[in-house]
């Protein structure tokens, strides 16, 4: 036997994170784990409840549909996020539903969250398979304590959001193909595949990472043949197991709306109940190409809307660029000396010299990987809340290119590391935003009183707000039903969701209500809302209208994040009045919806890249018939004889497009496009 392949032959003899407690000893790997739960549980407890946007409009609701089929009787409650696979959400809405105090509930979260640290452990030993175990464990200690300074993890510690679960496949699929890269086996990466089928299908921001991990493969220590057979093998137990496990849900989905994945891939399917225009969320995604190289060092900036919508400076990605560049430029201004001969006996004979600290080959394939990762991430989404698993890897990366870069020289390693965590640590400490919208630990997740007249018959609840009230569905009878009708994806009075919910107002009627948040409906002159006339509005293209003499409310507490002299959180309340036929003649509104229909649609065409998909329907409130743009954040809206859009989520200011009657002629001409993020619209001269 030659001496490469003896030496081929140890490298794939090496031992695994799984079975290696001789070299991490089990006690320090238990000593890691408990340390990394202490601190989940340390930084939820600190940062107080999660009350973000997307948990009261479609989280619980989602775990709850998930164990109570809501097809027949809810229609877009959560809006279209709401038909989105329910499974990930179902242990948070077990844990609620169960009494739990939150802060019990949120414990149980953040806990297992916690995993996701443990599995960068076992990623980093992988990666750093030579030198003592005390070595190791410091290179490992040193990947996780990186991975914990993630401003975004961080914010998800001990919330509904399925981020960190999902991610939690995510890397253990990753870590179990760079052992793979160390030991091919395949039972290794057939388990792979289905932990990252599994991730795919509960979260499909997952995909991305389950296609980019198959770069991993082509570093097998194997020929290539076999390397193709291996990736093949992947990629078929990666389908199998997607398809097994969003099977249950894609059934429902076929046979409610005709499409598996509704509201997705309504382009291909087109169902009549969904927009068929190409869905792409453009939130965080750049573009220009200049704008995508910047990104790594944009996500320095401690500010709103970067990579995330919160506040979320992170330096780990301008660090491994820098590091990647160092380690290319490292032979320019360090020439590889040549090795004496008595030396390169000695290794021939199998004298034992030194290792680097991190696998070249395992490195290199993460990194490899990783980069893939990269630029699928920033073409689908840019999100960081759906890159965390990733971000796990590019700490171990991070540390495992400056110990191989300082492999020589440990004090300045040292004060590189010390260098590296001082400044993330800083940024997360000094610029980060780590909670949505923190409520105080008292009680329950939610304590809603619901008034006994509204448990007496199963009713049918509308809505008349853009983030639905759908975490109220578990609270209210079971076989009662709910419709957000002027929500993100607003129901029309025509076509397809039409007739769904002119089907559901007759199946329940005269058991119909409005439920909408506020104490009271008021009239005009009081100038707050919700007012009658507003809500009226809105409901008239259904024949409904509400009947003011019947207005119970229902009282939530632990939404409000602030808390009175007595400690308590103050309730929010939700008013929900009878609905009522409708028998006035609206024609006259209704000619002008026709008239603001035309002008949105000339809008769109104008400027088709900022208003898309275009043609969604138009919601009505008061004088104002308005359309939400899914893919791009907008909102354009006729009203009082204007035109005007604006982006909510960015909170930029309102722009004046011109006159109503201007675009009912003709449309003018307009610039349109998109900088730094942000979308413009002037009129040309």
């Amino acid at each position: 036997m030659s001496v490469a392949a003896d030496l081929q032959g140890r490298q794939l003899q090496a031992d695994t994170p799984v079975v290696a407690v001789g070299r991490v000893a089990v006690g320090v790997r238990l000593s890691i784990f408990l340390a990394c739960t202490l601190f989940a549980l340390l930084i939820n407890y600190a940062l107080g409840k999660e009350m973000a946007w997307d948990l009261l409009n479609y989280h619980l609701y989602a775990g709850f549909s998930a164990v109570h089929d809501r097809f027949a009787q809810d229609y877009f409650a959560a809006g279209p996020q709401g038909y989105l696979n329910p499974y990930a959400y179902v242990p948070f809405y077990a844990l609620v539903a169960s009494g739990l105090p939150a802060i019990v509930v949120a414990s149980v979260l953040a806990a297992l969250h916690s995993i996701i640290l443990w599995l960068t452990f076992e990623l980093a030993v992988t990666v750093s398979p030579s030198g003592t175990p005390a070595r190791r464990a410091a290179f490992a200690t040193s990947a996780v304590a990186l991975a914990a300074l993630n401003p975004v993890l961080l914010q998800q510690l001990g919330t509904s959001f399925a981020d960190i679960t999902t991610g939690e496949l995510v890397l253990g699929g990753w870590l179990l193909l760079a052992t793979a890269v160390r030991t091919p086996s395949a039972p290794k990466i057939l388990a792979a595949a289905a932990l990252l089928g599994v991730a795919t299908a509960l979260k499909l921001t997952n995909a991305g990472h389950a296609v980019s991990a198959a770069v991993v493969l082509f570093f097998l220590p194997l020929p290539f043949t076999r390397k193709l057979r291996f990736a093949s093998a992947y990629l078929i137990g990666l389908g199998l197991t997607f398809a097994l496990v969003a099977a249950p849900w894609a059934y429902h989905l076929e046979k409610a709306f005709g499409n598996p994945f509704f509201p997705l891939l309504n382009n291909i399917f087109r169902s009549p109940e969904f927009t068929t225009e190409p869905l792409r969320h453009l939130r965080f995604v750049p573009s220009t190409l200049p704008e995508a190289l910047w990104r790594p060092f944009a996500m320095l900036d401690p500010w709103f809307m970067v990579h995330e919508e919160l506040r979320a400076p992170d330096s780990r990605y301008a660090l491994l660029l820098i590091l990647t560049g160092l380690l290319v430029l490292r032979p320019l201004w360090k020439p590889r000396s040549p090795v004496p001969a008595g030396r390169a006996v000695a290794q021939a004979s199998g004298a034992r010299t030194a290792d680097p600290p991190a696998d070249p080959r395992v490195l290199t394939a993460l990194g490899c990987g990783f980069t893939v990762d990269w630029v699928l991430w920033l073409i689908g989404s840019g999100n960081s809340r759906y890159f965390l698993p990733l971000a796990c890897v590019a700490g171990v990366l991070v540390i495992g290119l400056v110990f191989n870069l300082f492999c020589k020289w440990s004090k300045v390693r040292n004060y590189v590391l010390a260098a590296i965590f001082a400044t993330q640590a800083l940024q997360v400490v000094m610029g980060a935003k780590l909670r949505w919208d923190a409520a105080p630990w008292n009680g329950k997740w939610f304590e809603v009183t619901v008034p006994e007249a509204l448990t007496r018959y199963p009713t049918l609840y509308l809505m008349i707000e853009v983030r639905s009230n759908s975490f109220l569905a578990p609270y209210l009878p079971l076989d009662s039903g709910l419709i957000d009708i002027l929500g993100s994806y607003p129901s029309e009075p025509t076509g397809a969701n039409g007739t769904r919910v002119e089907a559901l107002i007759k199946r329940y009627a005269p058991h119909v209500r409005l439920l909408v948040t506020g104490e009271r409906l008021y009239g005009d002159a009081e100038r707050r809302a919700p007012t009658v006339s507003g809500i009226n509005s809105a409901l008239q293209g259904f024949h409904l209208q509400v009947d003011t003499n019947d207005c119970p409310t229902i009282a939530v507490r632990g939404i409000a994040g602030a808390v009175s002299t007595t400690g308590v959180s103050p309730p929010v309340f939700l008013v929900s009045c009878a609905l009522v036929p409708d028998h006035a003649d609206h024609s006259a509104d209704m000619a002008r919806q026709r008239t603001a229909n035309i002008v949105l649609d000339r809008l769109e065409d104008a400027c088709p890249e900022l208003f898309r998909p275009r043609r969604p329907p138009t919601g009505r409130y008061l004088y104002m018939w308005r359309r939400n743009y899914l893919n791009t954040d907008l909102i354009a809206w006729v009203s009082h004889g204007e035109v005007k859009f604006f982006n909510p989520v960015h909170g930029d200011d309102t722009v004046y497009l011109g006159s109503e009657s201007e675009w009912a002629k003709a449309p003018p001409r307009l610039a349109c496009g998109r900088r730094d993020g942000r979308y413009f619209v002037r009129v040309a001269k």
